[in-house]
């Protein structure tokens, strides 16, 4: 456990940041038919692609939230979440309206959630 107080915000920080990965994937572990349902038409092996993309979040996010391989770690994760955002978070093909703003919103938290994943990725080097 850090003892300094930049060491102890960069601890909790990658704690929460690789731990909500972690619990993401299981949740997707978890809901494996409703997403493979929702990829189905997007990626051509689905049952493949959803496999890949959980254990990128659960190794990612286990390997970030305990400090461990952080910059390979972030690198994973970044690879999985710009994936993720350009296949479900596709605002550029509705027309304007609430659905387009809501699938802005998550494109812009998914965006900003790499740019977390690049500072991690940093302080790791």
């Amino acid at each position: 456990m850090p003892t300094d107080l930049p060491s102890t915000i960069l601890f909790i920080g990658r704690l929460l940041l690789g731990g909500g990965m972690f619990v993401a994937g299981i949740r997707n572990a978890m809901g494996f038919a409703v997403l493979r349902g929702l990829m189905a038409g997007k990626v051509p092996m689905p049952d493949v692609a959803l496999i890949i993309g959980i254990a990128m979040l659960v190794a990612g996010g286990g390997l970030l939230a305990i400090g461990v391989w952080v910059p390979l770690a972030a690198a994973i994760l970044i690879i999985f979440v710009a994936m993720a955002t350009a296949m479900f978070h596709d605002f550029w093909t509705l027309p304007p309206g609430p659905d387009r703003v809501q699938k802005i919103n998550s494109f812009m938290s998914n965006v900003m959630l790499i740019g977390g994943l690049l500072i991690a990725l940093a302080s790791g080097l």
